[in-house]
This record gives structure tokens, C-alpha cells and sequence, in this order.
């Protein structure tokens, strides 16, 4: 593949008039919706944005545009991830046309992917599902619940201490927590813009998610790819979740936790190969 010019790159940001923001990256005549993880969604900046669009090259290069949306503001209390998907959903008919070629939904996104996929297939042509399944595990709660507080009271120091538990979750190296925490976040959190409620209602929506009732009815094509030692989403609910959803591919990022499985470079290179020619 030849290398992409400068105009193949354009970035363009804004908010949607229905009140989620939105990075688009790329010149593509076709459309990738990316749904976030959570709790929290925010329109990458830096560091992070330089890895999305690294990570997303494959993508451009076959001609995609990549849209990063976040969550709605101003989200009633007890919106649901039901709720979340109906918001996608809504978005892609009223400004995409009704349809997207392929959605990308990302752990918290995963959830919302799951439920979009069951209640809206006519909103997309393919669905990738990654690192995500239809439960969170307690640690994972946990863990999500104190950096989503952090990250609401402005404490973005402790939401990086926190995040430092996605890449060590060993409790004997908790000291090199907390030199890694102030890096993470100048380097990722710093300036997220996450509205201290719009927090709180999707850690509500996250703690209490089971997907298992809904799956069954999922009639399209999905890929899920999850890291073989995620403990966000462990092995074990992740096969249980391919096998309710009646056409899955699983993909096993073996030996990756829950972030740098998020991160791989092979993401966006499967999700070519399951899309296929076209």
C-alpha cells in the first residue's frame, strides 16, 4: 500500500446537533464508526489521538473514513446501555444516511455494540466487537467505578493511578503505580472534558450490563476479538459470549491484558480480512 498524503489524513472535530462530539479522521468514501471505551468518552487528544491514528492506518489506506463519537451529553440518569445503542443508532440515521459500513465498539463501546448490533442491524454493514462480552467482571467494576470517580472529581492524578492498574494490576508493584500515574495522565487523561454526570450514569450502566438475554438476537456477522489474559473480560464469559451470538468469529490476542489488546496493531488488519473484498 502506498503511503498516505496529507489530505488522506484530514482531521476534523465538532459536535453533532443531537450533542455528541465527534473526531473524524481520513478522506475515505466509506464510513467506520468507533464507539469508545468507558466510563467516559471524550474526543482523543495527543498522545492518544497519534495512537488512534497509527493504529487506524490499514483503515484509511482501504479507503475509510474513521469517526470517533462520543457519548451524548446530558444523559438522563439511568440511561442504559440500551439507551446508548438507540443514541448510535439514531445518530447514523440522521447523519450518516441510516448506515455506516462497519462499527468498531470498544470495550464500554463493546457493550453498546452488542445491543446496537441486536436492535439496529439495518445501521450497519459490519460489526467488530473488541475486547468487550456480555459481563464485566467484579474486578473490573471495581476498578472502573474508582477511576470513573476520580475522573469526575476532577482528580485526574488518581484516575491515572487507577488506569496504572489496567496495565498493573499486580498489588506488589502498587508503588510503581504511583510514579506511573501523573505520567498517564498528562499523557492521556489531562483535559478529557468528562461531564461529571454523563460519568456516573454510564458506571451505573456498566455495573449493572449483562448482555446474556440479548445476544440470541444479534443476526449479523461479528467479530470479537478479545486478549487472552484480559481480566476486564475474562476468557471464559468472552466464549460463553461468542457462543450466544448465533454468527461469531472469535479472535484470541493471546497473552494481552485488556489495554494492550485494545491497542494492538492487528485490530484494524482482522477487521479487514473478516470484511473481506469489496
Amino acid at each position: 500500500m502506498g503511503r498516505l498524503s496529507t489530505a488522506d489524513l484530514e482531521t476534523r472535530s465538532g459536535t453533532f446537533p443531537n450533542g455528541m462530539d465527534y473526531l473524524s479522521l481520513g478522506n475515505g468514501a466509506k464510513n467506520l464508526l468507533f464507539i469508545q471505551g468507558g466510563p467516559g468518552s471524550t474526543v482523543p487528544q495527543g498522545m492518544l489521538r497519534r495512537m488512534l491514528r497509527r493504529q487506524f492506518t490499514p483503515l484509511f489506506q482501504a479507503g475509510y473514513s474513521v469517526w470517533i463519537v462520543t457519548r451524548r451529553r446530558g444523559m438522563p440518569p439511568g440511561h442504559r446501555v440500551a439507551d446508548m445503542a438507540d443514541d448510535y443508532a439514531q445518530l447514523i440515521a440522521d447523519e450518516f444516511g441510516g448506515r455506516v459500513d462497519i462499527v468498531v465498539a470498544e470495550s464500554f463501546g463493546g457493550m453498546i455494540g452488542q445491543y446496537l448490533a441486536a436492535r439496529h442491524p439495518e445501521s450497519f454493514d459490519h460489526m467488530a466487537m473488541v475486547v468487550t462480552a456480555a459481563e464485566l467482571s467484579d474486578w473490573g467494576k471495581d476498578v472502573d467505578s474508582r477511576m470513573a470517580q476520580a475522573l469526575a472529581d476532577g482528580d485526574t492524578d488518581g484516575a491515572g493511578m487507577v488506569f496504572a492498574e489496567y496495565l498493573i494490576p499486580n498489588e506488589r508493584l502498587r508503588w510503581l503505580r504511583g510514579l506511573l500515574g501523573p505520567v498517564i495522565s498528562r499523557l492521556l487523561l489531562t483535559g478529557g472534558g468528562y461531564p461529571l454526570e454523563d460519568v456516573l450514569t454510564e458506571v451505573e450502566a456498566e455495573v449493572g450490563f449483562n448482555s446474556r438475554t440479548v445476544l440470541p438476537l444479534i443476526r449479523r456477522p461479528v467479530l470479537l476479538l478479545c486478549g487472552g489474559s484480559d481480566q476486564f473480560f475474562p476468557q471464559d464469559v468472552a466464549r460463553e459470549t461468542a457462543g450466544l451470538i448465533p454468527d461469531c468469529t472469535l479472535i484470541w490476542y493471546e497473552g494481552k491484558g485488556h489495554v494492550r489488546a485494545a491497542s494492538s496493531s492487528r485490530i484494524a488488519r482482522d477487521v479487514l480480512a473478516f470484511i473481506g473484498p469489496g
